[in-house]
């Protein structure tokens, strides 16, 4: 038998949903958001696939507006989102480039007095 990551997802979701019913004082946050991410294949195939979400969802492409230029659309439910990024191969790179000194620069420890 295969494991329904949707099946497991849906669940999951409408368990936690009951379970906040049920606990009233569990404090929660004021919004959530679903992401899917699809394979890091190429970017036109990226591309395809959140055009294709968008279409299926009711959504537009936000693409102009992303600050790290990744494509994406979503759809909200009331404080729920549905968000499908593709970090484009660019986008990727300068992540890559941006974060490859990390751990390899040390600052002095601050003077004790």
């Amino acid at each position: 038998m295969t494991y329904d990551h949707r099946t497991a997802l849906i669940n999951g979701l409408l368990d936690l949903a009951a379970f906040l019913e049920a606990h009233p004082d569990v404090p929660v946050s004021s919004s959530v958001t679903v992401h899917h991410f699809p394979d890091q294949t190429s970017d036109a195939d990226q591309r395809a696939e959140i055009d294709q979400i968008a279409a299926l969802v009711g959504s537009q492409i936000d693409y102009e507006n992303s600050p790290y230029g990744h494509y994406a659309t979503s759809r909200l439910f009331g404080p729920v989102e549905y968000r499908a990024v593709a970090i484009l191969a660019a986008a990727r790179a300068r992540h890559d480039a941006e974060t490859s000194y990390r751990g390899c620069i040390q600052t002095d420890p601050a003077p004790t007095t």
